[in-house]
């Protein structure tokens, strides 16, 4: 089981005593200098001024982020799940 709504990775990865994965949130992929995606210049302005305005994708380094979630196949229990964190190329 995983969640995916906060855009900021948990570290509570676990299997539960009955074999569910377990973590509160996978992360956000995506560019990793902004506000949820988004150019933070245009976010900031859009939340100081309370008026609306185009949002842009942010430009600039973007990482992946999941989790790698090993399952015994005879049983479908989870075995281990581990966070992934990786920073893609420009």
């Amino acid at each position: 089981m995983v969640g995916t709504h906060r855009h900021v990775q948990t570290a509570d990865e676990r299997v539960l005593p009955q074999g569910t994965a377990y973590i509160t949130d996978l992360g956000m992929t995506g560019p990793t200098d902004s506000v949820i995606g988004v150019d933070k210049d245009l976010a900031l302005q859009r939340f100081l001024s309370q008026m609306p305005n185009r949002f842009e994708p942010a430009k600039g380094p973007v990482s992946l982020h999941g989790a790698v979630i090993r399952i015994d196949p005879e049983t479908g229990r989870g075995l281990s799940i581990e966070r992934l964190r990786v920073p893609l190329p420009d």
